[in-house]
């Protein structure tokens, strides 16, 4: 029976107080699991207007209504605005998402400068980022994170062995075909295994419901036993989420069983897990080089 797995990237301070209750309410009514990521630090969303002049970038925003999904104070924060501390701001509603019975890690301290950062930096640097992203976690949760997924699935070479040092049993760093260990060493990686909706909503004109329905026949035609879809707090938890739920029925009805990131781990027999490396690669209708899974 083929699987799903429902991983929830929340980046902002909007995403976290507004899409991510939304969410929850709306994953409990069809009980449905999930696995919660969360930006924990402040959120500098506005700094990610630099990358203008990434290729693909200002197409990507002109095409999914930045504006209009994340709102125009959040597309300030880190510029002309302070970037606030979502994890002193909104420590309730991550509590509340773990106290509902979902699966929580951690996304990023600072996302945006995890996202802008990480490929090129030092082994200090990286494992300062973690290090507030732990440290933060465990004060909000009263426990230490066991599930990374790196922020806009970028990684650098360090990232795995750090992953392993912090104590986090799964990550969920790249983009792929199915789950694997980091040549070299690292924790469990679980790739997202199926495009996100921004990166098809209007391209060639496509709707969101033409979106969604190139979601359902890739999950239903791929040859992958076991699916990851990443959705985003600000998207599916916000305009998208009407959408989203047809989404889930749709799935629901086609026989498809839900778990989340630490009951596929639970699944896998380690030691027929194959080591894959890890290396950069583009994803059509998304900017930039991003961690994936390296091809057989």
């Amino acid at each position: 029976m083929r699987g799903m797995t429902l991983k929830v990237d929340v980046d902002t301070l909007r995403g976290t107080r507004e899409g991510v209750p939304r969410l929850a309410r709306q994953l409990r009514r069809l009980n449905i699991p999930a696995t919660f990521l969360f930006s924990l630090g402040p959120d500098h969303t506005g700094r990610a207007l630099r990358r203008v002049f990434r290729p693909g970038f200002f197409g990507k925003v002109r095409r999914t209504s930045v504006v209009s999904n994340y709102g125009l104070r959040t597309l300030l924060y880190g510029t002309l605005l302070p970037g606030p501390d979502i994890g002193r701001l909104c420590r309730v509603e991550m509590l509340e998402v773990a106290a509902q019975g979902f699966e929580v890690g951690v996304h990023a301290f600072d996302h945006v400068k995890w996202q802008d950062g990480v490929a090129n930096a030092s082994f200090e640097w990286t494992r300062e980022q973690i290090s507030l992203a732990v440290e933060a976690f465990e004060r909000i949760f009263g426990i230490l994170p066991r599930i990374h997924g790196a922020a806009g699935w970028q990684a650098n070479e360090h990232v795995p062995g750090l992953e392993h040092q912090f104590g986090f049993e799964i990550a969920s760093d790249t983009r792929g075909v199915t789950p694997f260990l980091p040549a070299g060493g690292g924790v469990l990686q679980i790739p997202t295994t199926l495009p996100t909706l921004d990166e098809l909503v209007g391209v060639e004109g496509a709707g969101v419901e033409q979106a969604i329905g190139s979601i359902l026949a890739l999950s239903k035609n791929t040859p992958a036993r076991d699916q990851v879809f990443t959705l985003h707090a600000e998207l599916e938890g916000g305009a998208y989420l009407p959408n989203f739920e047809q989404l889930l029925r749709t799935w629901q009805e086609a026989g498809f069983v839900f778990r989340t990131l630490g009951e596929v781990a639970r699944m896998l027999d380690r030691n027929s897990t194959r080591a894959s490396r890890i290396v950069e690669g583009a994803v059509p209708g998304r900017s930039g080089t991003l961690a994936i899974q390296a091809p057989e």
